[in-house]
């Protein structure tokens, strides 16, 4: 207890903390690492690159064509992990899709790296939820990806990537 004006006021000061917790159903053999990045899908990629760059002061990459993904990438380094900015490759990208439904751009997917790929996907298809591919592929990083739908994910596209 605290004294405030003599003692005419006594306040209880405890901190404020939020406990996590893990229910043993959701324990399994495989574990997400850490938050990988979040892609943001737009159309003015050298604005965007820009705006990270030079009013954040942020390192970015230089833009890749990812032919086989149908996206050009550009990584933002934001310390512990990233954002990655997509510009879509032809009317056919995944992304194209995204931004005729979204015309002015902004979160695409959230990525989380996993020690185990194979045995997330199998882990999480025995619980229901749908994956957007029959099985992994190599994606930008040049390790295996697989997205999760995103209506069994609170609406989110959550990509799983393998440390």
């Amino acid at each position: 207890m605290q004294s405030l004006l003599g003692g005419a006021i006594q306040i209880a000061c405890r901190p404020l903390v939020r406990s996590l917790q893990t229910s043993p159903i959701a324990r399994q053999k495989w574990k997400i690492i850490r938050l990988n990045h979040v892609a943001v899908a737009t159309l003015q990629l050298e604005k965007l690159t820009s705006f990270y760059r030079d009013t954040l002061g942020l390192q970015v990459s230089e833009p890749v064509p990812q032919k086989e993904h149908g996206v050009t990438t550009v990584f933002v380094d934001v310390g512990n992990t990233k954002f990655e900015l997509l510009l879509p490759l032809g009317d056919k990208s995944p992304i194209a899709n995204f931004l005729e439904k979204n015309k002015g751009g902004g979160a695409h997917h959230v990525c989380l790296e996993v020690d185990d790929i194979e045995a997330a996907v199998a882990d999480l298809k025995q619980k229901g939820i749908r994956m957007l591919a029959e099985k992994t592929r190599i994606g930008a990083h040049g390790k295996p990806v697989m997205f999760l739908h995103p209506k069994d994910c609170g609406g989110v596209l959550v990509e799983l990537e393998q440390a």
